[in-house]
């Protein structure tokens, strides 16, 4: 069973960045697809990115494409979510998500448990 840890979440300014860490512990990251969501209060668990198991093939929400950029390093058992000109609306609960399939939907067999992101204006 994988356990995931997301850290790297913090507070910034509208403009800055942040890179947030997706570890796993007790199996291989690598036989998995990865995916990021995020939750603002009173708002559904939206996907944000996801990757498959080799980093070739990623997905982007719209209202992140150009900024975020989901990463993988196997060799580390880390995936990564780089976010470029936070914006205040990005501001949620960070969590990372694996699975055998490559989800756009929170059915994710295994997750985080979250990293807080707040983006002030």
């Amino acid at each position: 069973q994988v356990q995931l840890v997301e850290s790297g979440g913090g507070a910034v300014q509208a403009g800055g960045s942040l890179r947030l860490s997706c570890a796993a512990s007790g199996g291989t990251l690598s036989r998995y697809a990865v995916g990021w969501f995020r939750q603002a209060p009173g708002k559904e668990r939206d996907v944000v990115a996801t990757i498959n198991w080799s980093g070739g093939d990623t997905y982007y929400a719209d209202s992140v494409k150009g900024r975020f950029t989901i990463s993988r390093d196997n060799a580390k058992n880390t995936v990564y979510l780089q976010m470029n000109s936070l914006k205040p609306e990005d501001t949620a609960v960070y969590y990372c998500a694996a699975d055998r399939l490559v989800l756009k939907s929170p059915y994710y067999d295994y997750w985080g448990q979250g990293t807080q992101v707040t983006v002030s204006s």
